[in-house]
């Protein structure tokens, strides 16, 4: 006799927390997801033989990043914008990506965590699904995360950078629907891990807890990349082109294209630094 795979599962909503990590592909997010999964109230994936255990390609409810062009394409495409209007937002649905979700999850914790790439343009979404949801969004400097990805596809700089930005934009159209949101950056997670990570323990109500330290020159490697640019024959001209285009837009975020290395400056708008809700 078969038993309904739903019934052990009940009520979810109200038994668990949900944490979502959001930022896109290169931005931090798999150190910084097993930088929490340290923490003894928390359980996420692991071991999954998914590409970095994440969430997107262990369920069958929504399409993962890579049926949108994958890594430094996917925010292109407006179908992978989902939020709380999407019609797959339904109570089968819901409990399908639970149930799909729990396979990889230690039940026995309090504080479920997950983490893909395209969350940072579905937070919307995720929330209908499941309204106790908390949303920690990490941003890295967009050469970085650029220079990386770069090696994942054929895009040129000028679309990862559009890329980019773009998602960063829907990103910050959604916040304000969100109940729970912290903001946090790369560059500030390996420059002072114990700091940030206490920062997270506070909004998510967790005890603090010290993580091992991150390598703090994670970004070197891509900024000499792209100093040298600047000074060879044939890359000057990219490294100028670059600039011009998108210096001022991604100063609205806080970063810089000149200076690399400069402290977090106070951006316009949309405002990427820390910020509570809920």
């Amino acid at each position: 006799m078969s038993k309904n795979p739903f019934e052990a599962l009940e009520p979810f909503p109200d038994q668990y927390k949900f944490i979502f990590i959001c930022g896109l592909h290169r931005s931090g997010t798999s150190p910084f997801f097993r930088m929490l999964l340290q923490h003894p109230d928390v359980t996420g994936f692991r071991n999954t033989g998914a590409p970095e255990d994440e969430g997107q390609h262990l369920q069958t409810v929504f399409a993962p990043a890579k049926e949108y062009g994958g890594p430094g394409r996917f925010g292109f495409a407006p179908q992978a914008h989902l939020t709380e209007e999407s019609d797959l937002i339904t109570t089968q649905n819901r409990m399908k990506l639970f149930a799909e979700w729990c396979q990889y999850w230690d039940l026995a914790k309090p504080y479920l965590l997950e983490k893909s790439p395209p969350n940072l343009i579905r937070t919307r979404f995720l929330q209908a699904l499941f309204p106790q949801s908390s949303f920690i969004v990490i941003s890295r400097h967009p050469i970085a995360v650029s220079l990386s990805t770069s090696k994942w596809t054929d895009c040129s700089m000028d679309s990862l950078m559009e890329h980019w930005l773009h998602c960063h934009r829907l990103f910050a159209q959604d916040r304000s629907h969100l109940r729970r949101v912290l903001e946090i950056r790369y560059e500030d997670l390996i420059r002072d891990s114990d700091s940030t990570l206490q920062q997270v323990c506070k909004f998510l109500g967790l005890i603090p807890h010290s993580p091992e330290p991150l390598d703090s020159g994670g970004n070197q490697r891509y900024f000499n990349t792209w100093r040298e640019l600047k000074t060879d024959r044939r890359g000057r001209s990219l490294y100028k082109r670059i600039v011009a285009k998108y210096e001022s837009r991604v100063r609205e975020y806080g970063y810089s294209l000149e200076e690399l290395e400069m402290p977090a400056i106070q951006p316009s708008t949309p405002e990427p630094r820390p910020h509570f809700s809920g």
